[in-house]
Parts: C-alpha cells; sequence; structure tokens
C-alpha cells in the first residue's frame, strides 16, 4: 500500500497533467460535438447526451426502431474519440463465449490458452441487444459493471476506457426480449434518437452527411483525463440534496412501482457533471441534473402508467434547495 505522501505526490502530479493540457483538451471536446452533430444531422441534444454519459464513465442503451442511426452514433462516437471499437451482432443463437472469449487447448504449450472475445475492445457496440437470450444479455453484466471479466476461474481486465453502447429495438417487433431490470440499471442513459426533422432527412438523401469524412480528433488517454476532469466539477451540498430529493420522489411517486436507487442516483450526478463540462464549467447547476434526468431515471423505473409524464411532473413538483 502506497504512503499517504505518495498518493497525494501523485494525485497532485495527475491533476496539474489535466490542467496543463485543459485548454487542448476542451478546444478537442468542442471539435468531436461539431462533428458528431455533422454526421447524426438534427439530434444536437441527444448527441451532447450520449458524449456526457461517455465523458461520466457510463454505459449507453439506444431504443428506437431500425434504421434510424443508432449504429450510426456509436461507429462515430468511436472514430471521432479514437477508441478501439468492436461491434457484436446480438441474434438468437449468439453465445455467451462468442462475446468473452473461449478456452483453446495449445498443443505445443499442453495448456489451455484464452483467446479474448470482442468485448475485449475500449467501445463495445452489442447492436439489438434485445434479440439475444437471456444468458448471453447477463454475460455483459460483470464487464459493466467492473469493467473485467471472469472466464474459468481467472479475471482478465478489460481495457480502459470501457464503454458499452447497446441498442435495443421495441419490444413488439419479432424476436425480442425485455432486459432485465438489472441489466437495465447498468446502463447510465437511455436516449431515443427518434425520426429525423424533414429537413434533415432530405440533406441526408442527398448525401450531406459527412458520415464518410470521420476523422479522429482526440484519443484514449484524452478521454481518461476528461473523466478524471468530470469527478473533479464541483457539486455543492445543496445540489446534492437537490439530486437525493428527485431520487426520494421517485420512491414515492405512484407512478412507478419501484423507484431510483443509489447507484441511479451516482449516475445522475456524473452525467449532471459531465453535462456542465460540455459547457466548460467546474460547477454543477441544478438544470445539469434536470438535463439528464430523465434519460438517467426513466429505464429505471417500473411504469404503473407513462414514465416520461410522471417524470415530467415529479421535475416540476420537486423544488430546488
Amino acid at each position: 500500500m502506497a504512503a499517504p505522501c505518495c498518493t497525494n505526490r501523485i494525485a497532485n502530479q495527475t491533476d496539474a497533467a489535466i490542467v496543463t493540457a485543459r485548454p487542448r483538451i476542451t478546444a478537442s471536446l468542442a471539435e468531436a460535438q461539431n462533428q458528431l452533430g455533422r454526421i447524426v444531422l438534427g439530434k444536437p441534444r441527444q448527441v451532447r447526451l450520449a458524449l456526457a454519459c461517455m465523458l461520466a464513465g457510463g454505459h449507453l442503451l439506444l431504443e428506437d426502431v431500425p434504421g434510424v442511426g443508432k449504429t450510426t452514433l456509436a461507429h462515430a462516437l468511436a472514430q471521432t474519440l479514437g477508441l478501439q471499437y468492436r461491434r457484436v451482432q446480438f441474434t438468437s443463437d449468439l453465445l455467451p463465449a462468442d462475446l468473452i472469449g473461449v478456452s483453446v487447448f495449445n498443443r505445443d504449450a499442453g495448456e489451455f490458452q484464452f483467446h479474448r472475445g470482442p468485448v475485449f475492445a475500449q467501445l463495445v457496440l452489442a447492436d439489438e441487444i434485445n434479440r439475444a437470450p437471456p444468458k448471453t444479455q447477463s454475460a455483459l453484466l460483470e464487464a459493466m459493471a467492473e469493467r473485467q471479466v471472469t472466464h474459468d476461474g481467472t479475471t482478465h481486465a478489460l481495457p480502459a476506457p470501457f464503454f458499452v453502447i447497446a441498442t435495443q429495438n421495441p419490444l413488439e417487433q419479432v424476436g425480442t426480449h425485455a432486459l432485465p431490470e438489472s441489466q437495465l440499471d447498468r446502463f447510465a442513459m437511455r436516449l431515443s434518437l427518434g425520426y429525423p426533422d424533414p429537413a434533415f432527412e432530405r440533406v441526408l438523401y442527398l448525401g450531406g452527411s459527412a458520415s464518410q469524412d470521420t476523422r479522429t480528433v482526440m484519443d484514449a488517454e484524452q478521454v481518461l483525463a476528461l473523466q478524471a476532469a468530470v469527478g473533479r466539477v464541483y457539486a455543492s451540498p445543496a445540489l446534492v440534496d437537490y439530486a437525493l430529493a428527485l431520487v426520494q420522489a421517485t420512491r414515492n411517486e405512484a407512478g412507478f412501482i419501484a423507484g431510483l436507487s443509489p447507484r441511479a442516483g451516482l449516475a445522475l450526478l456524473a452525467c449532471a457533471r459531465a453535462w456542465a463540462l460540455l459547457d466548460q464549467r467546474e460547477m454543477v447547476v441544478p438544470e445539469d441534473l434536470q438535463a439528464v434526468f430523465v434519460p438517467v431515471a426513466a429505464h429505471r423505473l417500473l411504469p404503473s402508467g407513462q414514465p416520461t409524464t410522471a417524470l415530467d411532473r415529479l421535475l416540476a413538483g420537486v423544488p430546488i434547495p
């Protein structure tokens, strides 16, 4: 165990490095937002929420009908942020080993050797995740929660940073399975892109998207530095009280069978910090919490009615301290 003086010195060196690099990282972050906005046309809020989710260190669930740009957004995020990217098509016959990896006997070495699966990437796209059976879906739980996988009793660390972006088709479509609540709770946000505005859709038909011109504007080290910077965005005690009041209100709201967990509350604060950082602010304000509250909360709640309507009513009813 490192001595306190050594630990403090390392922390101070990390802080100094982040402060020195901040102007360059801030410029790269602005350029990343602009590029993503040119690729996913007419969805600036969804693009910013997706970026905030990743900077908060969370995983993202994209739920929508096929063909509206979910996979395009995931691929654009990986290319723009300079992250190692792997896409896994989830199907009804996908096995956990297809995702995590498998041990193969090496005759020359006389032992089994672990061959890593596609989950060993910095950004993993789980495409149409709810078309796979629950056993395969559950294979992602340890990876998403612990940033590691265990195979044959051996634990293997995943690369850093590590993000999962999963796309999900509506449950009324053929061949889909509902994700269990424990897995939904591992996603920091759930977003829906929706159909594009006709004006932007026309631009897309005319070949106006910049998806073919995507370039890397950041790298993994910068992403890690931004995640560290998110953790240093100040949240006052009053702001924390407001977040706690919102979480507790979901537990008393008649529109939900069960309220938000403490994990959800931590995700809410982390995403609000990331939202503030995207505004180049070093302090969280109530509007940051309000901006990310529905994407963070809606998929975690078991509704007795319409969850979005109940959340909007809740936001309006909880006073800011």
